[in-house]
């Protein structure tokens, strides 16, 4: 399990929602990761488990049916989510679509949404990627076009996490394809709305248990009222976001970091070459010392971005350059674990096999890693 006995990010209120939130992956996760695997999908009923255990969207006030906590509780749940290795999308639910609605949502809608949102009733998804439009949000060419007192909005998104199980989109589309990157909007769809069909349960190389899909929208009409926040300010919104996304997605990357560590320590103390456990052979001693210190300094830098990012001070910067630091750091203790474990660690029966297949894409999500360097060296 995750020591957290020298973290500087937490406090007493933390460790104690950890424990409740490390028994619910073990009692109610753990048993269920390979029939998640097998059927492609987290179904709901685990997401109505979560909302009655307050595991879902920790930072919503007590208003909208929300325990109002920072955002430290929800690094709690992303941590022990990604070390027990469940695959469901709360994260995106919790992390990144709340906000959206807690910033830019009328009160109407955050009426109307936040408290099912809490309770796992609503599955929540943000549909930005297009086949020909991935970290360039601005090249986007759904339309969103006004017609009346609505919105009819045409094209199709891809590689949308939560895409077969939401019951509600965040659809960023042109209101005015003419204006560019001042034409974006976002507009809230529901997964009930004619017109609007979900496609195939993407194959993907890892996160099998995660639905991720292709959404298609067809003269889908909604009224003005599904405008989340102003027109034309969707862009500008996607990149305000973008920050705690990133910390989000930094944040489970490290708990991946530690659990590969974990495994190829664990698989080097019980297998034995030569007369002896491999642990005892100094360059697979030195092999993990070195994963040892990397993960160390990880979870250090981990605090640093928390306690900033609580205080209001975490800049898109450092939250770029986290996410570039935890994901590498990600799949390289991935991978280094997957060798320590040898023939054995290219079989699916063992653990990491999956952890490094679900590593492969952290580095892709949230905008690549090479996008983190350009935005890094923009403020440099």
């Amino acid at each position: 399990m995750l020591d957290t006995s020298r973290r500087t990010a937490f406090d007493e209120q933390h460790d104690m929602f950890r424990e409740s939130v490390r028994k619910f992956f073990e009692s109610e996760g753990k048993p269920n990761l390979d029939r998640w695997e097998e059927e492609g999908l987290v179904e709901q009923a685990f997401w109505l488990k979560a909302g009655e255990a307050g595991l879902l969207c920790p930072t919503v006030p007590e208003a909208y049916g929300g325990l109002g906590l920072d955002f430290r509780f929800n690094a709690v749940v992303a941590e022990e989510m990604a070390y027990a290795m469940v695959p469901a999308g709360f994260t995106l639910q919790s992390d990144i679509i709340v906000d959206y609605l807690l910033n830019y949502g009328s009160e109407a809608q955050k009426q109307k949404y936040l408290p099912r949102m809490v309770t796992g009733e609503l599955i929540t998804a943000i549909a930005m990627t297009e086949p020909g439009a991935g970290s360039d949000l601005q090249g986007v060419r759904t339309t969103a076009l006004k017609d009346g007192d609505s919105y009819v909005i045409n094209g199709s998104k891809t590689y949308i996490t939560n895409g077969q199980t939401a019951d509600l989109i965040i659809v960023v589309a042109k209101t005015d394809p003419s204006q560019g990157a001042k034409g974006v909007s976002l507009l809230l769809v529901e997964s009930d709305a004619e017109g609007f069909a979900r496609g195939r349960n993407l194959d993907k190389i890892g996160l099998h248990g995660g639905d991720t899909s292709e959404l298609f929208f067809n003269d889908v009409r909604v009224e003005a009222d599904a405008l989340l926040g102003q027109e034309g300010h969707g862009f500008y919104y996607l990149m305000g976001q973008l920050s705690q996304e990133r910390l989000s997605i930094a944040v489970s990357a490290q708990a991946a970091s530690q659990k590969a560590l974990d495994l190829a320590l664990a698989y080097a103390k019980e297998r034995e070459a030569f007369g002896k456990p491999i642990f005892a052979l100094q360059t697979m001693r030195h092999n993990l010392a070195e994963m040892a210190a990397k993960v160390q300094v990880g979870w250090a830098h981990l605090d640093w971005c928390l306690q900033r990012h609580v205080a209001g001070e975490l800049t898109p910067v450092e939250a770029s350059a986290a996410k570039l630091f935890h994901t590498d750091l990600q799949w390289e203790m991935c991978d280094r674990a997957l060798q320590v474990h040898g023939g054995a660690g290219y079989m699916n029966e063992f653990p990491i096999a999956r952890l490094w297949r679900d590593s492969r894409v952290t580095r892709i999500f949230g905008g690549t890693n090479e996008v983190m360097k350009e935005v890094i060296s923009r403020g440099i």
